[in-house]
C-alpha cells in the first residue's frame, strides 16, 4: 500500500475516537469519521511501520445501520459523528469501543473485573448546556457565518442553525446574532491577517433552570464598517437589545441571566478574556443537579449535558460508597466542585483541588449556599498542591482533563497508598495509559462503566473503580 493510493472498502468497525477500520487487500487502513458498515472510497494519506491511515473521499454506500434522523449540516459540520445511527446503535458502538479499549490493558490482570456496559443519556437531542460558536465565512470572502468549523477545515464556518444537539433557544440566538451583525456589515476576525472584529459567541443555558448566559467575544479593533455610521457603543447596545427582544416577545423558552461583551486580542484561536463587560444581568447563572445548586460563569468547567451528568455523578457516588473507614476524600481536578459536593455526605471531609482560580471561587460559594461545611477547595496545580497538603486521604477521586493525570503527579497520588481510587475519564485512551502505571503499583480495576455524556459525537466518559491489592 502506497501513500496517495485510492482504495475502496467496507468499514468493519469503528475504534475510539471515530477511527474506522477498513480492510483493503488484506491490509488495515484507519479512516476517520466513517461509520460501521459503510462502503467508502479513501485516499491513503500515511503509511508508517506497516500501519496505514486514509482520508475519507466519498461514501459509496450507506451503512444498513444508518436509520437515524440527521440535521441539514450532518457530514459538513464537524460536531456530530453518529447522528445518522439510531441512539440504540450508537450506544452499542460506543460500548464495544470502550470494552475493546479496556480489554487491551485489563486482560492481563491476574483477577477478573466487572464491565458494567454503557449508560445512555436520558435526553439524546437538545441536551447541550454550552456552545462556543465561531464567526467566519462559509467560503473565502463569503457572507458572514456563525457556527461550527466545517469538518477538516481550520477556516470555513458552517452556520449551524439546524443543530439537533442544542434546543431551539440556541438556534434562535444564533440566527438573531448572525443576522444582526451581517446587516450591520461587521467583519469577522481573520486568523491569518489578524484583522476584524467578531470572534466568538458563547451561549450557556441551564437545562434544569432555563437560565441563559450569552457572551459576545470580539477584538478591540474598530467594528465600524463602510456604510454603517453607528459607533462601537451603539453596535454593542444593538446586539444586547436584539437578544432582549427575543425574551420580551416570548420567543425563548428560557430567560437571560446575563449578556456579556468579552474583549480578546489574542492571536491564537482561543476563547479567553482580556476584559469582560456586563451588558445585562450578571456574570453567572444557576444549574441544579441531584438536589444541589451550582453557580456557573462563562469559563467555568461544567458537564455539557446536565441530564447525563446526573447519571455520571450518581455512578460516582455509588463507586465511592459509604464506609466508616473513609474520613477524608481528595477530589483532584475538581473543577467547580460538583463531585466534591455530591460526595460530601460520604466522608467527614472532602478536599477539592483545581488549578482554575475562578472555578475554585465558584465552588466555595456553591458549597456555602448548599449548606456544606465539610468541603474545602484549594486553588493550584495538583502536581504542586500535593507537596503541601498535610491531610492524608482515605479515598481519592480523579477527574483529570482530557490528557489524563500529569505523569509527575501520578507517583505522588500513588504514594498515598489509599485502598480505593475512583477515576472519571473524558478521554478513555488517557485512562488506559494511566492504568498501566496503576497496575505497576498494585492497583486493579474492580468495576468500570461507560456513560454517554455526548450523544451523536465520538466522545464518551468512563468511570473506573480501582482497589489496591497486596
Amino acid at each position: 500500500m502506497k501513500k496517495g493510493q485510492i482504495c475502496e472498502g467496507v468499514v468493519e468497525r469503528v475504534d475510539f475516537p471515530a477511527r474506522g477500520i477498513v480492510s483493503v487487500d488484506g491490509e488495515r487502513v484507519v479512516v476517520k469519521n466513517a461509520l460501521p458498515g459503510q462502503k467508502i472510497r479513501l485516499c491513503v494519506s500515511k503509511v508508517r511501520k506497516g500501519k496505514a491511515e486514509g482520508r475519507l473521499l466519498e461514501v459509496l454506500e450507506k451503512s444498513p445501520l444508518e436509520t437515524g434522523v440527521t440535521c441539514s449540516h450532518f457530514g459538513v459540520c464537524g460536531g456530530c459523528t453518529y447522528l445518522s445511527l439510531s441512539y440504540e446503535e450508537e450506544l452499542r458502538v460506543k460500548e464495544e469501543q470502550m470494552k475493546r479499549l479496556l480489554d487491551s490493558v485489563l486482560d492481563r490482570q491476574p483477577c477478573g473485573w466487572i464491565w458494567e456496559g454503557i449508560k445512555g443519556s436520558p435526553v439524546a437531542y437538545g441536551y447541550r448546556n454550552k456552545m462556543e460558536f465561531t464567526f467566519g465565512d462559509a467560503y473565502k470572502d463569503g457572507p458572514l457565518a456563525l457556527g461550527m468549523h466545517k469538518r477538516g477545515s481550520f477556516y470555513d464556518i458552517v452556520t449551524v442553525d439546524d443543530c439537533r444537539i442544542v434546543d431551539e433557544d440556541y438556534r434562535r440566538i444564533l440566527r438573531t446574532v448572525r443576522d444582526y451583525f451581517a446587516e450591520c456589515g461587521i467583519r469577522h476576525f481573520h486568523r491569518m491577517s489578524h484583522e476584524g472584529y467578531l470572534r466568538h459567541l458563547l451561549v450557556r443555558k441551564a437545562s434544569k433552570t432555563g437560565d441563559i448566559l450569552v457572551a459576545l467575544v470580539t477584538t478591540t479593533q474598530s467594528p465600524v464598517a463602510e456604510g454603517n455610521s453607528c459607533s462601537p457603543e451603539e453596535l454593542i447596545e444593538g446586539f444586547k437589545e436584539k437578544l432582549l427582544d427575543l425574551e420580551r416577545s416570548g420567543e425563548l423558552a428560557g430567560r437571560f441571566q446575563g449578556i456579556l461583551h468579552i474583549l480578546n486580542d489574542s492571536l491564537a484561536d482561543v476563547v479567553q478574556s482580556d476584559e469582560t463587560r456586563v451588558l445585562y444581568g450578571e456574570e453567572t447563572f444557576r444549574e441544579r443537579l441531584l438536589d444541589l445548586d451550582f453557580r456557573i460563569s462563562t469559563f467555568s468547567f461544567f458537564q455539557t449535558n446536565s441530564h447525563s451528568a446526573e447519571v455520571l455523578y450518581e455512578t460516582v457516588r455509588e463507586y465511592v460508597g459509604t464506609s466508616p473507614d473513609v474520613k477524608t476524600v481528595f477530589d483532584l481536578y475538581s473543577g467547580t466542585g460538583t463531585i466534591t459536593q455530591l460526595v460530601a455526605s460520604a466522608a467527614e471531609k472532602v478536599i477539592g483541588v483545581e488549578i482554575v482560580e475562578e472555578a475554585v471561587a465558584a465552588a466555595r460559594i456553591c458549597a456555602a449556599e448548599n449548606g456544606l461545611d465539610n468541603c474545602t477547595f484549594i486553588a493550584g496545580d495538583v502536581l504542586k498542591v500535593l507537596d503541601d497538603l498535610q491531610e492524608k486521604p482515605d479515598l481519592i477521586i480523579l477527574d483529570p482533563p482530557r490528557d489524563g493525570v500529569h505523569p509527575k503527579a501520578l507517583p505522588k497520588i500513588l504514594d498515598y497508598g489509599v485502598e480505593r481510587i475512583v477515576y472519571i475519564s473524558c478521554k478513555p485512551t488517557s485512562l488506559v495509559r494511566d492504568l498501566e502505571v496503576f497496575e505497576e503499583r498494585g492497583y486493579r480495576v474492580k468495576r468500570a462503566v461507560a456513560v454517554d455524556q455526548f450523544p451523536w459525537t465520538s466522545g464518551v466518559e468512563v468511570v473506573a473503580l480501582l482497589a489496591k491489592e497486596g
